[in-house]
């Protein structure tokens, strides 16, 4: 039977460590303040912007909520997100999208500062995570899966990593960060030819299609890790389900995350450290 990786002691480990950076700060007079910029009132925006309020409050980042009506005119968007970068009591931004049909996403994405930038969505910070280097930050859930394994005492280096899925959200910036710890990664694809084959092959099985238990025991072997970022809602079974067929090939890996409860349960952990990072490196500058 597999070790189940949850993401709870995860996300207490690093809220932990984030709430002591965030109280050296407050000591220097510097209070880390997301701002947590939604357009209209979707519900999954609504859902998350309560869980991110909800572990902020537990490390000590002070929250700015930042709304604006579903309908708002273009302009009105740009200023705002325009006075967001520009104030300096605002660390980080978190930016729902997508935004409304009528809003330019790209235009938003492009035009919000990458040292505020705490979910990874600007060029800036995606150029960060594929060279290395500390410009902006990256994706929290790619950041969240690198914090899981590293809890649990998962080295990549040296391993097979298979990903399965190239978004820019956790696909692309996964493959580079387990790169950069290490491991040798191929990326799977709507392209790829028989994924199967290749998953079987690796050591450690990143799912991240978002394609509702796609992966099943098929694609895997005895001995393997296996990560399941996917989440989506089973109408047939009125429960949130991962990528992977978790019953079925729990007791065939050697370790999994369950969905819900897995790396999901991580992501606002790494939100709430990504601010703390943004504040300190903001003093940083002031002081040079």
């Amino acid at each position: 039977m597999a070790e189940i990786w949850k993401g709870a002691p995860v996300a207490a480990a690093l809220s932990k460590k984030a709430a002591e950076r965030a109280e050296r700060l407050k000591e220097q007079g510097v209070i880390p303040t997301l701002a947590i910029f939604r357009v209209g009132e979707r519900e999954d925006d609504l859902a998350y912007e309560r869980s991110a309020m909800k572990r902020c409050a537990q490390v000590g980042v002070r929250v700015k909520n930042v709304v604006l009506p579903g309908d708002v005119d273009s302009d009105t968007f740009f200023r705002t997100l325009a006075d967001l970068n520009e104030d300096p009591s605002i660390h980080g931004v978190l930016l729902f999208r997508p935004l409304p049909a009528h809003i330019d996403g790209e235009r938003a994405r492009q035009l919000l500062a990458p040292e505020k930038d705490v979910d990874g969505c600007t060029d800036g910070s995606l150029a960060g995570v594929f060279t290395g280097s500390p410009t902006g930050f990256p994706p929290c859930t790619a950041r969240a899966v690198m914090e899981l394994l590293s809890y649990y005492g998962a080295d990549p280096c040296g391993k097979r990593a298979a990903v399965i899925g190239r978004s820019l959200v956790i696909g692309r910036p996964v493959a580079m960060l387990l790169m950069h710890a290490g491991a040798t990664v191929t990326v799977c694809h709507t392209r790829t030819r028989d994924v199967a084959a290749v998953t079987r092959e690796a050591d450690l099985v990143i799912a991240a299609s978002g394609q509702m238990e796609s992966i099943g025991a098929e694609h895997l072997r005895r001995g393997q890790m296996v990560v399941d970022v996917g989440v989506s809602w089973s109408q047939e079974k009125q429960k949130l389900c991962g990528d992977v067929r978790y019953d079925e090939v729990l007791p065939l890996v050697d370790a999994i995350t369950p969905v819900p409860g897995g790396v999901g349960a991580v992501t606002t952990a790494v939100l709430c450290t990504h601010v703390v990072e943004a504040a300190e490196r903001a003093a940083a500058r002031k002081e040079e």
